[in-house]
Formats: structure tokens, C-alpha cells, sequence
């Protein structure tokens, strides 16, 4: 898979919905209901974190929801694409990017929203063909007004920002020219998701679809 296609892929996911759920799964058997009630909510595209033991297992369980688009996120190494890869995700996403990481998610046929921070890193990976990338940490580095300074120069990329953004700011994000969607874990919080009330998450969701761009 080359950059260029990749990042057309991405593209493709960023433009499901305004808002891409991150989730850190603690319990694979809360994968399959949780999954439902996000993509019943109109959030389509999830983001599934490799943080716990039971990540893969969830991004399996969470693939054969109807009408999801199911990645893996914090991907950092070969074997993370890899395995993320046979689990059933159909895009990753990771924090930064190096040349490893993005040779195996080409390698592998897996698209990829790199990460980025700074206008360096932005235009390293727009040189290799990567037009579409995530921005993050967001809030840490200066939130929408840093991003919409970023794309004043570099009009051809477009972002996924991810990191500190809540309800409160997101529209901040999603009214810049140079966003496709936001990153964010409000939709899915830990006490709902442990108390199994996919409705209260389902209602999250509709919140957050219901954004404009």
C-alpha cells in the first residue's frame, strides 16, 4: 500500500463522523456491546487503543459489529501492525511516526493516521505521501489555535486531532478548515462502559455525530 493510498483510506474513516471514539478496553467482553451502541449512535469508526492485555481480543469481538470501521491505535511497532492486523482492524493510528512503523503498515496494507506534533514532523510525513495525519498530543500542543497555525502553510493536509479534547472544546476543532474529525474518549467513559449502560453511551454518541464540520 503506498502513502498516497493510505492516506485516501484514512480519509475515507476521518469522514464517517465528526467524532472517532478512543477506546481503552479493559474487559474484552464489553467489546461486542459497546461497539453497538457507538456505531447505533452514529459513530461508526473506532479506535480501539493498545494499552491492555485485551486490546486484540476486543478489536476482534468489535469486528464483526455491523456498519463498524474498527482500528487499532498506539500502534509503535512491526508487531503491533502486525498483530492489530490479524485481530481484524481495518486502519491504525499512532501517537508519532517513524520510518519502521509506517514501512510495516505499508507492508501489511493496514492505512495509517500518523501522528504528528510540529510543522517538521507534518511536512516529513507529507513528503513520504501522507496527506492525512493525526495531530497529538492536541491540547498539549496549543490546541486549535496551534493547529489552525500549522495549516496556514500546509493547506493540504488534513487532521484528525486527538488528546484533551472533551465536549466542551471540540467544536473549536471541527470549525477548522483543516480538520476532518476529532479523536475522543468522552463518548465512551469508563464508568459507563463498566456499568454495561450502552444506552447512556449510545446517547453519547448521538451527541456527538449531531457536530457539524
Amino acid at each position: 500500500m503506498t502513502p498516497e493510498h493510505a492516506s485516501e483510506l484514512a480519509r475515507k474513516i476521518c469522514d464517517l463522523a465528526p467524532v472517532v471514539p478512543v477506546l481503552v478496553i479493559k474487559d474484552a467482553a464489553q467489546a461486542e456491546g459497546l461497539a453497538r451502541a457507538l456505531v447505533k449512535g452514529g459513530l461508526p469508526a473506532l479506535e480501539v487503543t493498545l494499552r491492555t492485555p485485551c486490546a486484540l481480543e476486543a478489536i476482534s469481538e468489535m469486528a464483526k459489529v455491523a456498519g463498524g470501521a474498527v482500528g487499532a491505535g498506539t500502534l509503535l511497532t512491526t508487531q503491533d501492525v502486525e498483530n492489530a492486523k490479524k485481530a481484524g482492524a481495518t486502519f491504525g493510528v499512532s501517537p508519532g511516526a517513524t520510518d519502521r512503523l509506517l514501512d510495516a503498515c505499508e507492508a501489511n496494507d493496514l492505512p495509517l493516521l500518523p501522528g504528528a506534533a510540529t510543522s517538521s514532523e507534518v511536512m516529513r510525513l507529507l513528503e513520504r505521501g501522507y496527506n492525512v495525519q493525526k495531530f497529538f498530543p492536541a491540547e498539549a500542543n496549543g490546541g486549535a489555535p496551534a493547529l489552525k497555525a500549522i495549516g496556514a502553510p500546509l493547506p493540504q493536509v488534513k487532521f484528525c486531532p486527538t488528546g484533551g479534547i472533551s465536549i466542551k472544546n471540540v467544536n473549536d476543532y471541527l470549525s477548522l478548515s483543516n480538520v476532518l474529525c476529532c479523536g475522543g474518549s468522552w463518548v465512551a467513559p469508563s464508568d459507563l462502559v463498566d456499568a454495561g449502560d450502552w444506552d447512556g453511551i449510545e446517547a453519547l454518541a448521538r451527541e456527538a455525530a449531531a457536530l457539524k464540520r
